[in-house]
Order: structure tokens, then C-alpha cells, then sequence
């Protein structure tokens, strides 16, 4: 089962790197990650997704609660919460083809934000689910490039993560 995880982490050289060697030592894969820092400039906050029945990631969120640097940690899968990600997506786009990705682009709320002769830069923020059904809709062969930042989530309601 996906989990998005999300630490507040003392904004300080090297905390991020015993976090993230801490999944490395134990072999678990991080399949997002984005940090960045908080209101509290002493703070960052560090969200991340990553796969696992609940007994891996209980054990994951009992090793990161151990480490020094760590303020506070809450599993966002666990409640109701937001999540986004942005991706930026190169796509061909001639003759015909140009009106019918437009149209796609609008139906996923995507902006154009670069057009040239035979390309389209497309931005689009939603769920995971919305930018692969994105890709999905039009077509492996005509992406030319993808950038995405990985997951961003925080919880519904008056729940913050804060000290």
C-alpha cells in the first residue's frame, strides 16, 4: 500500500541525508520525495512517498522518530488529506494533433505555458493518478520529456503538523 509520509525536520547540512540513509540501510525504496522549508525557517518539511504493508511501515516511522533531527512525523495515509504534484510534459504536437492535445490539456485543467512549431510544455497539478491518466490519454508516443516534484500532502481540517 502507498503511504505519504510527512516529517518536520531541523533545517540543518546533513539531516536530510540520515534520513534518507536510514531507508537506504534497511532497503526500502522512496518513491517521491520533496522538502522544502517552513514558516519556521529552523524547520523543513520533508514529504515522501513510499510502498509498504503497515508492519514495514510502522517499523520505518519508529527509526525516523529516533533520529535527532526529526521533530515530528505523521503518515498522511492514515486520515483524510490533500495531496498534489506538478509536472511539466514535452509532447509533439503537429497538424491535428494540436487541436485534440489542447483540448485534453483543458479537460485535465492543464495550462500551455511554452508552444513552439512541433512541441507543447504542458503544466498540470493534480493527484498522481490525474497526471498518469494525463499521460495515459494522450499517448505514450507522443511525450518527449516529463518533470514531475513528487507528492506534496497535508492533512484536511483543523489537524497540522506542527511542534
Amino acid at each position: 500500500m502507498r503511504h505519504i509520509i510527512s516529517i518536520l525536520l531541523e533545517n540543518e547540512p546533513g539531516a536530510l541525508s540520515r534520513v534518507i540513509g536510514l531507508f537506504a540501510q534497511r532497503g526500502y525504496n522512496i518513491e517521491t520525495l520533496t522538502v522544502a522549508p517552513t514558516e519556521d525557517k529552523t524547520l523543513s518539511r520533508l514529504t515522501m512517498t513510499t510502498y509498504g504493508d503497515d508492519r514495514k511501515i510502522e517499523q520505518i516511522t519508529k527509526q525516523l522518530n529516533k533520529l535527532i533531527e526529526v521533530v515530528k512525523l505523521v503518515d498522511l495515509s492514515e486520515g483524510p488529506h490533500i495531496e498534489r504534484e506538478l509536472m511539466l510534459i514535452k509532447v509533439k504536437a503537429l497538424g491535428a494533433q494540436r487541436a485534440e492535445i489542447k483540448r485534453t490539456a483543458d479537460i485535465f485543467r492543464g495550462q500551455i505555458v511554452d508552444v513552439s512549431a512541433s512541441v507543447y510544455t504542458i503544466q498540470l497539478t493534480g493527484t498522481t493518478d490525474k497526471l498518469e491518466a494525463f499521460i495515459e490519454a494522450i499517448g505514450t508516443g507522443c511525450v518527449l520529456e516529463t518533470v514531475r516534484t513528487g507528492v506534496s500532502g497535508i492533512s484536511r481540517g483543523e489537524k497540522i503538523l506542527s511542534l
